[in-house]
């Protein structure tokens, strides 16, 4: 025995693979349907179908020579997230303006994610690699939804996580993606929903890998510039549907 298992026993076995609890991904999903603002089911699912898939991440990040100098410097993204002095460098028609203006529309930021996290993960702010590594994918989701091109919609956000499937191969995002897009086709089935989000699980799968990305270059490109280079396909399912349309689904349960 280590003397860090001896030290923080709980904290040490909580970094291993956790085992796939397809029931308590169920139970958090029937509660995020009942209260689609309850983030905090999310986390649950997420860490519930987890497993491998984040130590995997981050193990292909080292194989690659910007993926391995990311993981290196294990920069915050967060930090420069809600930095409104960093964010306003970049001129418009970049990424990093497009996203200045998502966070203005929508009013997020990235440490009211972040602490919503901390109820479900307690040791997501631990100096470990592979949960900087977690934190990263977090942190990253509305860069997502703005290179992607996917509203905040309920579609909107199953198409980003399906789409982040694609990229991570993290069961979490395939079960929300999949659950929603059932829940909106059965509020209103003349939404293509299944179909959106196998389009944006294949266009997450034909992109170049981008959790490895150097975020601070990427925000100073041209946005669709970026897209072409990084072979983000269009949401054509997705934005052919009426934006009132997609608006109205409320997912009540």
């Amino acid at each position: 025995m280590t003397l860090d298992t001896v030290a923080y026993p709980e904290e040490f076995q909580s970094l291993k693979p956790q085992r796939i609890q397809p029931l308590a991904a169920i139970r958090a999903f029937r509660k995020l349907i009942r209260d689609k603002e309850d983030t905090a089911q999310v986390f649950e699912i997420m860490k519930a179908l987890s497993g491998r898939s984040q130590a995997r991440g981050y193990g292909r990040m080292l194989r690659t020579m910007e993926g391995g100098r990311q993981a290196f410097l294990r920069d915050e993204l967060a930090h420069k997230l809600d930095d409104p002095v960093w964010l306003g460098r970049f001129p418009q028609g970049t990424v990093g303006a497009a996203y200045r203006g998502f966070r203005e529309r929508m009013g997020f930021t990235a440490d009211g994610l972040a602490a919503v996290e901390r109820e479900v993960v307690p040791f997501i702010d631990a100096p470990h690699p592979i949960v900087w590594y977690s934190r990263r994918l977090r942190d990253v989701h509305d860069i997502w939804h703005v290179l992607t091109g996917y509203d905040t919609d309920a579609l909107g956000e199953a198409c980003v996580v399906s789409f982040s499937y694609g990229q991570t191969q993290n069961l979490g995002f395939a079960f929300i993606g999949y659950g929603a897009a059932r829940e909106v086709q059965r509020e209103n089935p003349s939404i293509p929903a299944r179909r959106a989000v196998l389009q944006a699980w294949r266009n997450g799968r034909a992109a170049r890998w981008l959790p490895g990305l150097d975020y601070e270059a990427l925000f100073a490109e041209d946005l669709q510039a970026a897209r072409e280079r990084l072979g983000i396909r269009p949401a054509t399912v997705y934005a052919a549907i009426p934006e009132p349309v997609r608006r109205a689904v409320a997912l009540r349960g």
